[in-house]
């Protein structure tokens, strides 16, 4: 079921449809939010039914930014244009204004129908002047970026977190990693800091099938500095491809170590230590038990049954698409090593709850293991408290 709901409630209401909900009081809402009110109204009483999808209607008037966002996280498949709000162009073909092209764009990303309603205004071709226009837009949109490009396929999809240091990973999963068109060449800067002409002991922990080692092997040269590398990888599968590497590649100058990293004793102390072992929300790579116990190689340093409401409880790495960010993502938690590394955004609560602009929001979130697992446990409480999420890990547990 398709519903149509306009972008900006009309003034001139119908006569006979009489407005008594309570929840639409102007003080409750600004003017443009109320069609999409009515919206949130009729999809809760119908308890987010996935069969029930939006038709937006759009007007000459358009509302701000902040409120077209708030519409582009909900479940659009169509989009209808009446044939007033085009303008006509001096050859007498309908166009669409700036900000109209840019909904339009916002529209094409998230791959929606286009229904043209009214009379034919423009043109003798019937209603294929419309058409072409849109055609025309949807050729000429800005083009994606490296990483829409690189995700391309896998927005809004749910997956499981990876957990390497419990399973050995596929081939194709190292494939997919080594295609990110921005991480490694963010590990190449940084690397690039080293100081020029002074030679040294690099470690890669966790290396794969070799893109963080060739990173580091490319910065080194960048930088004019010699660097001896020991690439600690437990994953034998991955390990032949870095055999194969340093065969036709590396030479002496890296040495592969088939061990996992907290059972293995360096010959020597390391300079530089690079991992990428930081995962998704949760950090379901286990940084901190891997890497703390990695410190003792770095020079100067010292040794230190499946519930219903599983389903919103577990962590997913999402690309996030179809939606609407509220506000800026807050750290949750931080992995310092030793005790250091970086925040993760924290996954929703299991039932919408209201907020209202200016109210806070508080979650708390605590991180808890045993010998064999570590888990997380999270809960709303404010404006309103939820229940405990996760309890026991009885949804989601990171192996040991």
């Amino acid at each position: 079921f398709w519903i149509r709901v306009p972008l900006i409630a009309a003034e001139d209401m119908r006569e006979d449809i009489v407005e008594n909900d309570p929840v639409m009081r102007s003080e409750d809402c600004v003017e443009e939010e109320k069609s999409w009110l009515w919206w949130h109204h009729f999809r809760s009483l119908c308890d987010y039914n996935k069969r029930i999808a939006l038709a937006l209607e759009v007007g000459s008037d358009l509302p701000s930014d902040g409120v077209i966002d708030r519409w582009l996280g909900e479940p659009i498949k169509a989009a209808v244009l009446p044939t007033s709000i085009f303008l006509t162009n001096k050859k007498g073909f309908p166009v669409l204004s700036k900000m109209h092209q840019n909904l339009i764009y916002q529209l094409f990303k998230l791959e929606v129908q286009f229904v043209i309603t009214g009379s034919n205004r423009h043109s003798q071709k019937e209603f294929r002047s419309y058409l072409q226009y849109l055609e025309y837009l949807n050729q000429h949109r800005p083009p994606p970026n490296a990483y829409e490009t690189f995700a391309k396929g896998y927005e809004d999809y749910l997956q499981c977190p990876l957990q390497p240091l419990m399973d050995n990973l596929e081939s194709q999963t190292y494939e997919i990693f080594e295609k990110d068109p921005i991480k490694y060449a963010q590990y190449q800067q940084v690397g690039m800091r080293m100081e020029r002409g002074r030679g040294g002991v690099l470690m890669v922990l966790g290396a794969g099938r070799g893109p963080l080692v060739n990173a580091s092997l490319r910065a080194a040269r960048q930088a004019d500095r010699k660097i001896t590398v020991f690439a600690v990888e437990k994953n034998l599968n991955a390990v032949v491809t870095l055999q194969n590497w340093k065969y036709e590649e590396w030479g002496d100058q890296v040495t592969v170590v088939p061990c996992d990293m907290r059972e293995w004793e360096a010959p020597v102390k390391a300079d530089i230590i690079v991992s990428e072992l930081l995962g998704s929300f949760g950090d379901n790579e286990l940084s901190p038990e891997c890497l703390d116990g990695a410190q003792r190689f770095l020079k100067g340093t010292r040794e230190k049954d499946r519930d219903p409401e599983a389903q919103f409880e577990m962590p997913y790495v999402v690309r996030l698409h179809n939606f609407h960010q509220l506000d800026d993502p807050q750290p949750c938690f931080t992995f310092r090593h030793p005790n250091q590394g970086r925040s993760y955004h924290p996954p929703p609560p299991g039932q919408p709850i209201p907020v209202k602009a200016g109210e806070t929001v508080c979650a708390r979130f605590w991180r808890c293991a045993n010998p064999k697992k570590v888990w997380y446990e999270w809960a709303v409480t404010s404006p309103e408290c939820s229940a405990i999420h996760n309890p026991t890990g009885r949804s989601y547990t990171i192996g040991l």
